[in-house]
């Protein structure tokens, strides 16, 4: 019997989030421990009118293809992914790894090597994605893989997934909606201001968000959700951040992150583990070393660590910037083959400042 709350995920997905209209052709990424959510969409995308196509994935694939590709397999966009991202209406993305750290191990090189052939893919979802010709959304599908990162045992997991998402809930699409009001407000008080100024014992930073907008973070590209984000002008970046917790890429934790910024660039990178990976994607390319987001966390009920960004990078009580690629209908020009969000405490003796006005203290906003 299928848990109820994977068909009430799979409606706020295809009702909520991707909004699916008669017609829209839909790619469905997951791996096939996903298999009761793939299902849940199939169904409920055809119930709608829509045209799901399944792009399934080995829980194992991405560990074979570093073993065994040669360069130029690394090397080779994948063609059915690109097609879909330039031409389909929607995708919808399920993080469903059964070893989250099974990349954890590979040459840093070879990961960049294949971070190249998808960057077409990533340029195609952010400038579709600007002006929801393509309606992406990404979730996850809780694994035992995923629960033993969140050191929860799978049954705790799937009951902290759930509930963040609201799927707990006879109506989440409702909730969904009050996010999305509450959050307006927020960026009405700071949207339209130049100088931010970030303080704090992990943070002594400047940038600014003159003429650039904030984008509402309350389910329509990811689920769970709840932050709001924009993209820094960029190169008004100055000064140090060191984040609390781990920077998690590709399957790869980099721990005690520490970088200084010199008007945009990252002039200084070093981290307490795995420093080669970090300068590695640093040096993707040229726009790698900019940030492509600057974000406030908003999601109190996600009170646990999970050592997973799509959940980590809500967290109350949090700011987080993303290296690379920014998405140009927040302003932003920065354009990369990364985009890695790390993530940064501001529970204690911390503080945001907006031309001049304390607009956050200590993990809360004040007005």
């Amino acid at each position: 019997m299928t848990d109820p709350r994977v068909e009430r995920l799979a409606k706020i997905l295809v009702d909520h989030s991707a909004q699916i209209k008669p017609g829209d052709r839909v790619a469905i990424e997951a791996t096939t421990a996903a298999e009761p959510l793939v299902r849940a969409l199939y169904s409920a995308i055809l119930e709608r009118g829509g045209h799901p196509y399944l792009l399934l994935e080995l829980t194992d694939q991405d560990e074979i293809l570093f073993e065994v590709a040669k360069n130029e397999q690394l090397d080779a966009t994948p063609p059915f992914r690109k097609l879909a991202y330039d031409q389909f209406e929607s995708r919808i993305r399920i993080h469903s790894a059964a070893n989250p750290r099974a990349l954890s191990g590979v040459d840093p090189a070879k990961l960049q090597r294949r971070q190249k052939s998808l960057a077409p893919i990533m340029e195609a979802q952010m400038r579709r994605g600007a002006d929801r010709s393509f309606k992406w959304v990404t979730t996850l599908f809780p694994t035992q893989g995923f629960a033993a990162e969140a050191g929860m045992s799978f049954k705790d997991y799937e009951d902290f997934v759930y509930r963040a998402c609201h799927a707990d809930e006879a109506d989440p699409l409702a909730f969904w909606k009050k996010v999305k009001s509450k959050q307006s407000r927020i960026i009405d008080h700071i949207e339209g201001h130049n100088q931010v100024i970030l303080r704090g014992p992990n943070v002594d930073l400047t940038l600014s968000i003159q003429g650039r907008k904030f984008l509402n973070g309350a389910g329509l590209n990811n689920m769970p959700d709840g932050e709001i984000y924009t993209g820094p002008v960029e190169d008004s970046v100055n000064g140090w951040v060191r984040f609390s917790f781990p920077a998690i890429y590709n399957g790869v934790m980099v721990e005690g992150v520490e970088l200084t910024f010199t008007n945009g660039k990252v002039a200084k990178a070093k981290a307490a583990s795995n420093q080669p990976f970090l300068l590695e994607m640093c040096d993707s390319d040229p726009g790698a070393r900019y940030l492509g987001e600057f974000a406030i966390g908003t999601n109190y009920e996600i009170d646990h660590f999970s050592h997973n960004i799509l959940f980590d990078e809500k967290l109350g009580g949090t700011f987080h910037m993303a290296l690379g690629s920014g998405y140009p209908e927040t302003g932003s020009k920065n354009k990369s083959m990364i985009h890695w969000d790390m993530i940064c405490g501001m529970q204690d003796d911390s503080e945001i400042v907006i031309d001049g006005e304390i607009i956050y203290k200590n993990g809360k906003f004040t007005f």
